[in-house]
């Protein structure tokens, strides 16, 4: 039962846009009203009305090594102690800086701001200076944020709520966005040859993680970064999502493909509000009050965000931890594609690292049209089964699963069998 939840939600839309204050929170895409979380321990999150459910959306991510560890919790009782903010610089900032430059070879100089949006908005309007062109490249269902021209064709929550663009975006701010299908060189080759000596960047999720997980086919991000790179265009990733989580050097590491650009967020604030973006030196040097691109953030660098996010790259830098991570979500993942193959249900289970996505569907899946034959309505049949059964998922079908160091086997093991109850709920309905 979740009495004081629907209780909640009715009086929050009184006075908040839906109730929520980011839109896939509403869970319309699963038929029910959201349960509101009163805390948080480790693979555990608690609502309001006292259920306690294992959590696989750990705050869509950052949350690597769990909620509450003890080690970013005092770190932050530390800083806490000496004040929330300064909008000055800090010795924590650079020691961050330092940090994200030593992981990711790509990166000489790093930025940080607030928020992913902020991130990839700031790294397109480098990008645009930098090269001196208008025009950029996107991929169908990559979500980078609600900036304006970005809007086109993004997965997640848009793709969630049916909304192929969103109102309020101007068609001028749209028409330098050009799309095409992700995991196919020969659509970006052939836009590229359209629009010759035009195109300032090409951005990216190395991983699409707002369609559902979606790898990218073998060779994609090396050809990627081969053709930007003959038509001096600049390759940027997106890894708010993947920074971090696939490894110590992220998406890029992992692969072994080196962007012009990254962007980051979720886990290097380590559970509070951040983004991040860096390169090349060369780059980054026109970056006010190096350069002339502007961006600013009154917040940016908050120290308590600093603080958490370096003491979680500390645990995630120790030996065995992503090792670790690998074999929990392997294990998770064979455990749930046991279940699809003895249920005969047609379902695709999708995993790169701590990652994993089920779609409900035949079709292979490799890009933003092939995600969305998945069938939302046994989605959204099976995400309310594994709610009740104390599994807490993304309440949307173009989401990803996310596995912490706190999970433990028990907790996949019950995740496990739970899932195996909920696809035979579905196969018994039809």
């Amino acid at each position: 039962m979740r009495k004081k939840s629907e209780s909640l939600f009715q009086e929050a839309q009184k006075y908040i846009p839906g109730g929520v204050n980011s839109p896939v929170r509403a869970f319309r895409a699963v038929g029910i009203n959201p349960a509101f979380i009163a805390k948080a321990e480790g693979a555990y999150i608690y609502d309001v009305d006292g259920n306690k459910y294992i959590d696989y959306i750990t705050s869509w991510g950052p949350m690597i090594v769990g909620h509450g560890h003890p080690e970013v919790i005092e770190t932050v009782k530390e800083a806490l102690a000496k004040g929330t903010s300064y909008g000055a610089p800090t010795e924590v900032e650079v020691e961050m800086a330092k940090a994200v430059v030593d992981a990711f070879p790509a990166m000489e100089m790093v930025r940080m701001v607030n928020s992913g949006t902020e991130a990839t908005m700031s790294a397109i309007r480098l990008a645009r200076a930098y090269t001196k062109r208008d025009k950029i490249v996107k991929f169908a269902g990559c979500y980078h944020g609600h900036a304006d021209n970005l809007l086109v064709k993004a997965g997640s929550g848009v793709a969630t709520l049916g909304l192929p663009d969103s109102p309020g975006v101007p068609k001028e701010q749209a028409q330098n966005t050009l799309t095409v299908p992700y995991n196919n060189l020969a659509a970006l080759e052939e836009i590229i040859q359209a629009n010759p000596e035009q195109i300032a960047c090409v951005i990216l999720e190395p991983v699409a993680c707002n369609m559902g997980v979606v790898p990218p086919k073998d060779g994609y991000l090396q050809g990627l970064r081969e053709l930007t790179r003959k038509h001096g265009i600049l390759l940027i990733f997106d890894e708010v999502i993947t920074g971090f989580r696939l490894g110590y050097s992220g998406a890029q590491g992992y692969f072994g493909v080196d962007p012009d650009l990254t962007c980051l967020g979720k886990i290097i604030g380590g559970g509070f509000p951040v983004g991040a973006y860096g390169g090349r030196r060369e780059i980054m040097q026109m970056v006010a009050p190096a350069g002339p691109v502007y961006q600013a953030g009154t917040l940016s660098g908050n120290p308590l965000a600093m603080s958490a996010g370096l003491k979680t790259l500390e645990i995630l830098n120790r030996p065995g931890v992503y090792e670790e991570l690998e074999k929990k979500t392997s294990y998770l993942a064979a455990g749930l594609a046991k279940n699809i193959q003895e249920s005969g249900i047609e379902a695709q289970l999708t995993r790169v690292g701590s990652l994993v996505c089920l779609f409900f569907t035949k079709q292979e899946i490799y890009d933003y049209d092939t995600a969305k034959t998945s069938n939302t309505d046994k989605y959204a049949a099976y995400f309310r089964s594994m709610l009740e059964q104390g599994i807490y998922l993304a309440p949307a079908q173009f989401e990803a699963m996310f596995i912490s160091l706190a999970h433990t086997y028990e907790d996949l093991d019950t995740t496990i069998k739970a899932s195996a109850k909920a696809l035979q709920a579905i196969k018994n309905q039809g």
